[in-house]
């Protein structure tokens, strides 16, 4: 269990769909302990292998302190039409913050780092952090889910943090 270095925006490979994970072995649960401490040190609450360089379809979310949630090829099944406003930013571009609109519940299927199967309701802050990661997953970094002139904002300040 390590904290590994996190790739940071504007870098390319954040634009890259992951590949389905085929191996359900102690490599892909190191990698999961590996996001998990990077995830906690950023600080976040959620993280993909993507994130740190690996293009896999791997999550690790912790949206409650010590309820930890691995999810392994992870798939939004169905989505509600009413929607949710809600905060996003990224691990990827730290220090800025915009508001997204996305659908207010969803239903994720994915599997467990033993590959077993499950479907798992999720409504609120939960659905959208389902969301925001399975779009990481997809290569869809968050800021492209603002308007543009939201998304040019967002950029300029990161720029001025000096981070971008």
């Amino acid at each position: 269990m390590a904290v590994q270095p996190i790739i940071r925006f504007p870098d390319p490979r954040l634009r890259v769909a992951a590949e389905p994970v085929t191996r359900f072995d102690a490599d892909l649960r190191a990698l999961a302990d590996d996001l998990l401490d990077t995830m906690r040190a950023a600080p976040g609450l959620g993280i993909t292998a993507p994130h740190i360089g690996v293009a896999l379809r791997l999550v690790v979310l912790e949206l409650e302190p010590g309820r930890v949630g691995v999810y392994v090829n992870p798939e939004i099944v169905e989505a509600s039409s009413d929607t949710i406003r809600q905060t996003e930013g990224s691990v990827s571009m730290p220090g800025v913050v915009e508001e997204i609109e996305r659908p207010a519940r969803v239903t994720i299927r994915y599997r467990d780092l033993d590959g077993a199967e499950h479907i798992e309701p999720a409504e609120g802050f939960r659905a959208v952090c389902h969301q925001h990661e399975i779009d990481q997953l997809d290569g869809i970094f968050w800021i492209d889910r603002l308007s543009r002139l939201k998304r040019d904002r967002v950029i300029a300040r990161y720029r001025k943090l000096g981070r971008g």
